[in-house]
């Protein structure tokens, strides 16, 4: 069965194979996903979304409102649930 995209090589060299232009390796984001905490619930996309925002914390997060976070590339509606969810536990909330 023939590979789909093309094959590249990361900085850490695996290879993988990309239908688009994204330069993000498959392998160095599984290593990268935590293992617990609120971000062991996110996809790969929102954690990126999160950390280009420099929101590192559950208190960094209280800094936005729910549309600021879904104006983010990579965070989209099916996040919001899960990080205020994490949000709630801390007894926490995102600025109305």
């Amino acid at each position: 069965m023939p590979k789909k995209g093309k094959l590249k090589i990361c900085s850490n060299g695996h290879q993988f194979y990309k239908s688009s232009d994204c330069p993000v390796c498959p392998v160095c984001e599984a290593e990268k996903k935590p293992v617990d905490g609120y971000l062991s619930l996110l996809s790969a996309p929102a954690r990126r979304a999160l950390e280009n925002a420099n929101i590192k914390t559950l208190l960094d997060m209280t800094n936005f409102t729910e549309n600021e976070l879904l104006s983010l590339h990579g965070l989209g509606p099916s996040t919001i649930p899960k990080l205020k969810n994490a949000l709630a536990k801390a007894g926490l909330h995102l600025r109305k």
